[in-house]
């Protein structure tokens, strides 16, 4: 009877390496999100840290899974699988954030968007829960509004020939529907400003985005402008930007839906019975 003899084939030391670094680094990465569910009070910097160290193991297993390669077409070893599934995460984890890298080498290295740099909305209720540590909540200059104006000339107020009270409920409106977490909102009134102040979180990092609408009134009717920036960060990737866009779209959009007010129509007046000195007799 013949014997069949079977041989294991040695695995890639590399390519098991590579595939328990990225794993590992994929759950750091959701331990990091999961983190942000909880809404901590400020803890941004260590999150961004905890992040940026998955990030950086995710490299380096993805070193290691094209050397695990090499060495095993050189020396015939298995652990292709392992190999390929260090690439596949460490690939996914690295893909956003190196598209980021790619806008900030191209935008330019602000963090506060306007649409009116000569006036910006005010920070006011956001000002005072805002650390010490973060960004400045007084706008960069006529430094930044040139950049901001090579950037995103697109950046302008949203005129209505709306009344200001009908333009703030629907901007009011679109920042509840976004479930931004409201700060403050004050209606406007005669010689005075409609002001709403929110901030929103990204889902991956918990990264606050202030926000301030102001409602002006007009001589055609109001005038809304917006103001978006990172509470920490030298950069912010084009976000405000997009964030500012999509706002005064919404905006427009909900201003465009409102219907107007009917007038109350006055009940219908009742007929009066003629005298009874005047009603005709019967016919006998």
């Amino acid at each position: 009877m013949l014997r069949r003899y079977i041989i294991d084939q040695p695995t890639s030391r590399l390519a098991v390496w590579a595939r328990r670094m990225a794993l590992f680094s994929l759950a750091v990465a959701i331990i990091t999100a999961i983190m942000v569910s909880f809404d901590l009070p400020e803890e941004v910097r260590p999150r961004l840290a905890t992040f940026a160290a998955a990030l950086v193991v995710a490299v380096f297993a993805l070193m290691l899974a094209f050397a695990a390669f090499v060495v095993i077409w050189k020396d015939g070893l298995a652990g292709m699988g392992y190999a390929l599934a260090a690439i596949g995460i460490s690939l996914a984890l690295i893909a956003y954030p190196a598209y980021l890298g790619v806008k900030a080498y191209k935008l330019p290295w602000i963090y506060d968007i306007t649409t009116d740099p000569i006036d910006p909305p005010r920070y006011e209720a956001l000002a005072r829960i805002r650390p010490r540590d973060a960004n400045p909540i007084i706008y960069a200059g006529l430094a930044t509004a040139e950049q901001q104006a090579a950037a995103y000339s697109d950046i302008e107020p949203l005129e209505e020939d709306a009344t200001p009270q009908d333009s703030f409920r629907a901007a009011l409106a679109i920042v509840g529907k976004r479930r931004w977490r409201m700060v403050e909102a004050r209606p406007p009134q005669s010689g005075r400003d409609g002001r709403i102040e929110a901030f929103r979180r990204s889902w991956i990092i918990g990264i606050r985005n202030d926000i301030a609408i102001r409602v002006r009134a007009d001589q055609s009717g109001s005038r809304i402008d917006v103001r978006s920036s990172f509470r920490y960060g030298p950069h912010d990737f084009g976000t405000n930007a997009a964030l500012i866009r999509a706002l005064i779209d919404d905006i427009d959009d909900a201003i465009g839906n409102q219907k107007p007010e009917r007038p109350a129509t006055p009940p219908p007046k009742a007929k009066k019975a003629p005298p009874k000195g005047n009603q005709p007799s019967a016919k006998r």
